[in-house]
């Protein structure tokens, strides 16, 4: 038996040569030593010293010659195909495409012919060769991690009461669990390999199939809800949570989804937006029967109450109040006068002006209002136009006499409007003013007793006379 020897450099990679020509071991060896300190090389000459080396250290590759005096090295390679521990490279010098097919399939790495510029290139094949095998290793170790998720997967899929799928980019099914049959009537074989669209209902379509066209870079999860047919051909409401990502893999974008039916809950949303709008109707009709009455009180400003509502919801769209603020500012409107219902007769329905004593009186009424509406609850936001509109720009207002920014503004919007439509209205007591005149006068009054932003935002609004 000869002698193993070993050539020393350094212990980054080690390499196992079996070789027994020593001239063809020598040149090898050389081609190494030419490398640099980049590999240890042990050189064993038959099977047995291959043997001996293996049992004391683990070599990082194994490049053996076919033919060896104690047998071939195809001894080393697992005789049924599956991959041996340690990669290995056969060498030959009677090279034929039979012997490198029955090599490989047995588990070699690589079949290389002998020749002098093969066995001088070693190094570079070597290095490609543990680079291979380093590749191999990890596509089998994530293929492993794979089928160890997917049967986690499939595991919490099949007994998870929510329909659990995947799906292609283009939404074909690739997989969905038996929640299917509770959900939307199908079995999970007639639903897989066909695609999710023809279940969306016709006006939700369009949005989900914008998901699912959505380019992916980094994962993105959503919630969304939809209406999906039933087998019956009833459709449902659905919620599904989707995890979009691109499998690297697989080189395809795909979809993971887990979906709930949410009919019962949308159900009720509904009947509770109904209830809700029938409540803010009943509340809306309430607030004009309180308008009615007031007017049957004092005639004088009978249409007043219309007409400077409708004027104010203008006003505060072109000031950029939401939809729910003109909600509260509309029936602020309407009862800006509501304090005037603790008014005596004799003082609210007086045909000439009003004395001094009178008028202490009569200003009491944001006070009164703010008295009768303060206890009601949804009427919180709309009380600040009874309670603020006779405050003035420069404090000279009642009741708290505010100035300025002070005065919150929508009774800021609501005096200008309140003025304009008295000073273009008759009243028993004095006869209405033309219309140039009340803009005129308005523009004088601006920074003085109106705020002069809200003027100007006015002013526009009022090219006609308001309708009597």
């Amino acid at each position: 038996m000869g002698q193993v020897k070993s050539v020393m450099m350094a212990h980054t990679i080690h390499i196992l040569l079996i070789e027994d020509d020593p001239s063809h071991a020598e040149l090898i060896q050389r081609a190494f030593e030419d490398r640099g300190d980049e590999s240890m090389l042990t050189i064993a000459h038959t099977l047995a010293e291959a043997r001996q080396c293996l049992s004391r250290s683990r070599p990082t590759l194994i490049i053996a010659d076919w033919r060896l005096p104690d047998g071939d090295s195809s001894a080393l390679l697992n005789t049924d195909g599956s991959q041996p521990a340690i990669p290995i490279i056969i060498m030959t010098s009677y090279g034929s495409e039979r012997n490198a097919v029955d090599v490989i399939k047995s588990g070699a790495l690589d079949y290389i012919v002998k020749s002098s510029e093969s066995m001088t290139d070693m190094p570079h094949i070597a290095e490609r060769a543990i680079e291979q095998w380093r590749v191999k290793i990890e596509r089998e170790q994530i293929q492993v991690q794979l089928s160890e998720s997917e049967a986690q997967f499939r595991l919490l899929a099949e007994n998870s009461t929510d329909m659990i799928s995947k799906h292609a980019g283009d939404g074909t099914f690739l997989y969905v669990s038996p929640a299917c049959r509770a959900l939307l009537g199908y079995t999970p074989e007639e639903l897989t390999g066909t695609s999710v669209t023809p279940l969306f209902h016709p006006d939700d379509a369009p949005q989900l199939l914008g998901l699912l066209s959505t380019p992916v870079q980094n994962d993105i999860t959503l919630t969304v809800d939809y209406r999906a047919r039933h087998r019956n051909g009833k459709y449902i409401w659905i919620e599904t949570t989707a995890r979009l990502f691109f499998d690297e893999l697989s080189g395809q974008q795909e979809l993971q989804a887990s979906s709930r039916n949410i009919t019962e809950r949308k159900e009720a949303e509904e009947q509770l937006q109904r209830a809700h709008a029938d409540l803010q109707d009943a509340y809306d009709r309430t607030i004009e029967g309180w308008v009615h009455a007031l007017d049957l009180r004092d005639r004088e400003t009978e249409g007043h109450t219309k007409r400077v509502t409708r004027m104010i919801e203008k006003l505060a769209r072109i000031m950029g109040f939401t939809d729910e603020e003109i909600v509260h500012i509309r029936r602020g409107a309407l009862l800006h006068d509501m304090g005037k219902m603790g008014i005596p007769d004799e003082i609210l329905q007086k045909p000439s002006p009003l004395t001094d004593d009178e008028w202490t009186v009569m200003r009491r009424h944001p006070e009164m209002a703010y008295q009768m509406l303060s206890p009601i609850k949804y009427l919180k936001e709309a009380i600040i136009i009874p309670y603020y509109h006779h405050e003035r720009w420069d404090g000279s207002g009642y009741p708290h006499k505010l100035k300025g920014d002070d005065i919150p503004m929508q009774a800021r919007m609501f005096a200008v409007v309140d003025v304009w439509d008295a000073l273009s209205s008759n009243r028993p007591y004095r006869k209405k003013m033309p219309h140039r005149e009340v803009v005129e006068y308005l523009k004088k009054e601006a920074g003085r007793l109106f705020d002069p932003q809200v003027v100007e935002k006015f002013l526009p609004l009022i090219t006609d006379p308001p309708e009597t």
